[in-house]
Formats: structure tokens, C-alpha cells, sequence
């Protein structure tokens, strides 16, 4: 198959070109001007220079291609604005694009990664599920939901699917990289009890790719998760874990966060050029909500999607690739 990925040298997008390429499938990445390519060195992918905000830059990406996987996106900005214009109106450009292209070639699949964020917390305290009417409580769930619904605008026309996977973990990912950090000297931010669900990034990508191939999939959304929940402090525990193995862990001290606190320490995170600090405003509109849960059960019975990875696995493997990295 012939298969363009946008988001390629991001995170999750470089694990799945590079599980496209182990299946034998030929992949074509949309990257921008100013797209670091580091991800993606020694990859036999083709290059396709062009940007989802500029809605012509998009034809000759998805021209010829049978599946088109969407996952560029901003998981973080300075501004709302930002939010909208890249994930929201960057998607529309693109299942335009795509719709004009499939008349030509026909498309077999157009799965766009949204997530968690934009169907909001649990408000029972019951996993989410996909027939829940969804509430972002962030602009960036809300910039994600808006995605969707230009996505399945064409669902009528082209075989569109939508993930919503919750937090992400693995090699690359910069986000938990931060609380790796904090546990390895001992110590971890709390912000109050929280639950979440987890995956890892290459069950992400397989449940992705399922996503492609079943004749379930289309016209449908899915979440994707390691099928548990787990409290903010066993996810703790479980990193701390890989820093003493053998040993009696040692249990990390943990630092109460008061909520007063959170607007100070999202304005220090703005005076980031890049807006990407770990707590920012918009971030914090999700951390008033403790339930961050959601229920796979219907990715497992109607495309196959089957997590393997378990979460002291992941960590394991997480941090290692940090430590020869030389990110820890």
C-alpha cells in the first residue's frame, strides 16, 4: 500500500512510518519547511514538502496514495487561535484535498488521530466510551473535536475513521519525559488523586493501522487503551520502579501542587518561546478534572485491536531508551 503520513517526525508519527516500512509499505510523509527531520533519518520514506494550513500545498501529497493517516497536529500553543487554525482547519484542508484526490485514484482509508481531550473527562467515574456525548473542557479538546466533525463530513464519500487514543507513552515522547525526570531524583508533583487510562506508543500505532486494514472500521470512532486504569500514583510507583530495580523501591516523595498554584506556574510555562511547557493554561482546564478514562472494549471486538504492552513493560522500555539517549 501506498501510505502518507502527516505528523511523520513527531512522536507517534515516526513510530508508525517506521512500522509501515517493517510491513512493506511504501510511505510518504508531508513535512513542513521548518519540519526537524531527526525521527525519520534512516528511513526510506519519500518527502513531500507542504503544510496542512495551506490547503494547496496538499495536492500533490495525497495524490496517489491509498491510505492517508492524519496525525499533524498541536497537543500545545501559545495561543486558542493556534489550536483551531492547525487542528481544526489544517484537518478540513486535508480531507478536502483528499476527497478531491479519491475521485481520481480512489481512497481506501483516512484514519485522523484525534483524542481523549476531545470527548472530556469521565464525569462517573466509568471509563468513556464512544457513544457518551462528548464535553472538552480544553481548547485544545475543542480544536480536536472540531477535527472530527470535518473528518466525518465526508464519511457519506470517503472510508474516514477517527482514534482517540488517551496519554501516550514510549520512546521520543517528551511529555511523561518530564515526569521521568522529576521520579528519577526522587521526587513527583501531585496535584490531587487523579485516574487515567495509558498506551504505549507501538500499541497505538498497531491499533492505528487496524484501523486501515479492518472493513469494520470506517465511518466509525475508536478509542485505543492498554484496556486499564490506573491512579496517578501507580503510575508513579511504576517509574520509580525502573530506577532502583532489585532493590526495595523506594517510594518517591511526593510534593502537593495547590491548586491556586497551577495559573502561577502556567504563566512561567508561557515565557516558553515555544508555548510547550508540560502545565499551561489550557492544560490546567483538564487537570481540574480527575477521571481521564476511556473503554477500548469496541476497538477489540470490531477491528481486532489487541494492546499487548503492559504498563511496567512500557516504562521499562520508556526509560531505557531515555538512558541510552542520554535524555535521563
Amino acid at each position: 500500500m501506498n501510505a502518507l503520513v502527516t505528523g511523520a517526525t513527531g512522536f507517534i508519527g515516526s513510530h508508525l512510518a517506521a512500522e509501515l516500512l517493517k510491513q512493506g509499505h511504501n510511505v510518504r510523509c508531508l513535512v513542513r519547511k521548518t519540519s526537524g527531520l531527526r525521527w525519520l533519518e534512516g528511513l526510506n520514506v519519500g518527502l513531500c514538502q507542504g503544510d496542512c494550513e495551506d490547503r494547496q500545498s496538499l495536492s500533490a501529497a495525497v495524490r496517489g496514495v491509498d491510505w492517508i493517516f492524519h496525525l499533524a497536529g498541536l497537543t500545545k500553543a501559545r495561543s486558542e487561535d493556534d489550536f483551531f487554525r492547525v487542528n481544526a482547519q489544517g484537518t478540513e484542508n486535508l480531507i478536502q484535498a483528499a476527497d478531491e484526490e479519491a475521485g481520481k485514484t480512489g481512497l481506501m482509508r483516512f484514519v485522523y488521530l484525534s483524542s481523549l481531550s476531545a470527548a472530556g473527562p469521565s464525569m462517573n467515574g466509568n471509563p468513556v466510551t464512544e457513544e457518551k456525548e462528548p464535553h472538552p473542557v480544553s481548547e485544545y479538546g475543542k480544536s480536536k473535536l472540531m477535527g472530527e466533525k470535518a473528518v466525518l463530513e465526508y464519511a457519506a464519500r470517503l472510508p474516514v475513521v477517527i482514534i482517540r487514543p488517551p496519554a501516550v507513552y514510549g520512546p521520543r515522547d517528551r511529555d511523561f519525559y518530564q515526569l521521568f525526570r522529576y521520579l528519577k531524583k526522587g521526587v513527583y508533583p501531585y496535584l490531587g488523586e487523579s485516574r487515567f487510562s495509558l498506551i504505549y506508543v507501538d500499541d497505538l500505532v498497531s491499533g492505528i493501522i487496524a484501523a486501515a486494514v479492518s472493513p469494520e472500521a470506517p465511518g466509525k470512532v475508536f478509542f485505543l487503551s492498554d484496556g486499564r486504569v490506573y491512579t496517578n500514583k501507580e503510575i508513579a510507583f511504576a517509574i520509580s520502579e525502573v530506577f532502583s530495580p532489585g532493590r526495595q523501591q523506594q517510594r518517591p516523595v511526593r510534593i502537593p501542587v495547590p491548586k491556586f498554584m497551577m495559573p502561577v506556574i502556567a504563566g512561567v510555562s508561557r515565557l516558553d518561546k515555544k508555548g510547550s511547557g508540560i502545565i499551561n493554561r489550557d492544560k490546567i482546564r483538564e487537570l481540574k478534572y480527575s477521571n481521564w478514562t476511556c473503554d477500548s472494549r469496541r476497538a477489540g471486538r470490531e477491528i481486532g485491536f489487541m494492546p499487548k504492552i503492559t504498563l511496567k513493560e512500557g516504562i521499562k522500555w520508556t526509560a531505557d531508551w531515555y538512558r541510552i539517549h542520554q535524555w535521563l
